[in-house]
């Protein structure tokens, strides 16, 4: 996996904890960016902490309810994020960051260390090691099924997008596109982070937006075939 302007090909390249950063409703996805503004004092000590190392961090959500986490050995976060390398940065001059961060791999939360060492939270992690082989293509993907799923979701929130993009974009780069922009909730977003493949990834998503679809026409008073 190349990101940025450094490789990332074995379990030696990933350190064995990081920083993490709690975000409810976040996705970041291997191979994808998330952009991200900063601006609380805790955060903005861990992006300069990150910065001058190995630039870094880990986007996790909290954990989504009592039991729901997976059994994560830290009982308030889920227990899958995903890990990031600062990309990009700017200063706003009015104390914020805007970064993008570029996926790695996902990781699985080990434990909780250092704890009070510093204002923000770190974790060991063990990582998804078969997220730095590049090479899913995504040939197992039923793009049509995607496609239509998400002109569907279009339609009925009267949205448009970029057909001839959408149309351009390779497989992997539109199911995690749409994963990361999809509106849905944390445990939607956890559910794509988790899944096993790009298949898997795509399946997932096409499932989420009929749900989505049928209780918004079953709200609409319409009957559902």
């Amino acid at each position: 996996m190349q990101v940025g302007n450094k490789s990332y090909r074995s379990e030696a390249d990933i350190p064995g904890k990081i920083p993490v950063f709690p975000l409810s409703g976040a996705l970041l996805l291997p191979g994808a960016q998330l952009p991200l503004n900063i601006f609380e004092p805790r955060y903005l000590a861990m992006f300069d902490d990150a910065l001058s190392s190995n630039r870094l961090v880990g986007v996790i959500q909290p954990a989504l309810s009592e039991g729901a986490a997976g059994q994560s050995p830290v009982e308030d976060l889920c227990r899958i994020g995903c890990l990031g390398r600062i990309t990009s940065f700017a200063e706003t001059g009015d104390g914020r960051y805007v970064i993008s961060l570029s996926g790695i791999c996902r990781f699985r939360v080990i434990e909780e260390m250092d704890k009070g060492r510093k204002p923000y939270r770190i974790c060991g992690i063990s990582p998804f090691l078969g997220d730095l082989v590049t090479g899913d293509s995504g040939a197992g993907v039923d793009r049509g099924a995607l496609l239509e799923s998400f002109k569907a979701y279009l339609e009925a929130n009267s949205l448009e997008a970029d057909w001839s993009s959408v149309e351009r974009a390779s497989t992997e780069t539109l199911v995690n596109s749409l994963s990361m922009m999809s509106p849905y909730g944390p445990a939607e977003k956890q559910a794509l982070l988790e899944a096993d493949d790009l298949k898997t990834r795509a399946e997932t998503l096409i499932a989420i937006t009929e749900i989505a679809l049928a209780r918004d026409s079953d709200e609409n008073g319409h009957v559902l075939q």
